[in-house]
């Protein structure tokens, strides 16, 4: 029997036609230049190879490489038939693409030739976030999961080195991990991990153990040591690292509107906060603009010295997944739900550029359209991945 996933052949709201009419009309404008794709992109990082390029995981389970200079997207590593939704970039020389899986799975390419490698099973629920890293002179692998668990892969032998939780047993889904490179060695790693509650946690793991890091080494007497880091009210979907050596906070995206600095110096208490307006799923951060998107479906530049905002890049017409810096800092990649890759300039001159333009055009979208693509799910895949990137909002 054949199977339809056009939204107008199922029973829908007023509100859902009304969304849904709106995302179509808003689908026709160019802004952003976008690269079209086939499927929902869920997640994107840098090619740490390329200044132009971006490795982006899709619904249709795939993990694909997109330069957004030449727009090529031909470079696809394929095997999945579930979505993925989280990618990397390691092993040995760098030569290994990672992505975590729908499948509770971690696949693996070789960078070049693309063909599939170690499959790494262990996760019970959905693979949500993969990282790497180097632990002893050893090339390992960090995954995060639905079922709450984070695990520690050699990336060489395949070996599971290690399973963390919270021993509170209260930490949720597992949404992001990034590595403190300050508070890193050669032997012994920080890593951050944000989840589906509120709370931010750090680990330490080294080979010889891995732990949750309790007791704070940079506590004062005005900081009191804390278990976890407490400064959102709901899910926290992004956390990185940027600024100096000595200045490098934590900068964190949450399902409760909010993007925020945590300082280092004060023990990860808030230092600024930008009112996004709506969930929060991306910030990445340069020497003068703070940068956040979500659900809103805007991506918006914030002046880093002033906390104000500066301008609103409009374009997308669903939910933003993931921002990338390229160029040095002069322009951030944004990915979304609606399978398009755009990209925004971040000098002085490209921002100057596009609120004149804005002033003049008003709001309207361009007259050209991009022809929705057809999803390649069926509409209860569809019910079930965006259960899977609303499921944070308990």
């Amino acid at each position: 029997m054949s199977r339809t996933t056009d939204a107008r052949n199922f029973f829908q709201t007023d509100a859902s036609e009304s969304t849904r009419a709106r995302k179509a009309a808003k689908s026709g404008n160019r802004n952003g230049n976008p690269i079209v794709l086939q499927s929902k992109i869920l997640n994107a990082i840098q090619d740490p190879f390329s200044p132009s390029c971006i490795f982006v995981a899709e619904s249709a389970g795939c993990v694909r490489k997109v330069n957004v200079e030449t727009r090529d997207t031909k470079v696809i590593y394929r095997g999945p038939t579930a979505p993925v939704t989280t990618v990397a970039i390691g092993g040995e020389g760098g030569n290994t693409v990672f992505g975590g899986c729908w499948d509770k799975d971690i696949w693996s390419w070789d960078r070049d030739t693309k063909i599939a490698s170690r499959r790494y099973k262990g996760h019970s629920d959905f693979v949500k976030s993969v990282i790497c890293a180097r632990i002893g002179g050893n090339d390992c692998l960090i995954s995060g999961g639905a079922d709450s668990k984070i695990m520690v892969w050699n990336t060489k032998t395949g070996e599971r080195l290690y399973t963390l939780r919270d021993k509170s047993e209260t930490m949720m889904a597992i949404q992001d991990l990034t590595l403190d490179s300050t508070k890193s060695s050669a032997s012994e790693i920080t890593v951050v991990s944000s989840s589906s509650d509120p709370h931010i946690r750090r680990w330490r793991i080294g080979l010889e153990g891995a732990s949750q890091i309790i007791d704070s080494a940079e506590s004062t007497n005005s900081a009191p040591t804390r278990a976890t880091i407490l400064e959102h009210e709901t899910s926290v979907y992004k956390v990185l690292f940027a600024g100096d050596d000595e200045d490098n906070d934590l900068w964190t995206a949450s399902a409760d509107g909010t993007a925020k600095c945590l300082a280092r110096a004060k023990n990860w208490r808030t230092e600024e906060t930008y009112e996004h307006g709506d969930y929060v799923r991306a910030v990445v951060v340069t020497s003068d603009w703070v940068v956040t998107a979500g659900r809103d479906e805007d991506v918006k530049v914030w002046d880093k010295a002033t906390g104000k905002l500066w301008h609103v890049y409009e374009g997308h017409y669903d939910e933003i997944t993931a921002l990338v810096l390229l160029g040095g800092e002069k322009q951030v990649v944004s990915v979304s739900i609606d399978g398009t890759v755009r990209t925004w300039g971040l000098t002085k001159a490209a921002l100057n550029k596009a609120i004149k333009e804005k002033d003049e055009k008003g709001k309207g979208v361009a007259k050209e359209k991009i022809q929705p693509k057809k999803s390649l799910l069926t509409a209860e895949e569809e019910a079930e991945l965006a259960d899977l990137m609303d499921s944070d909002k308990e």
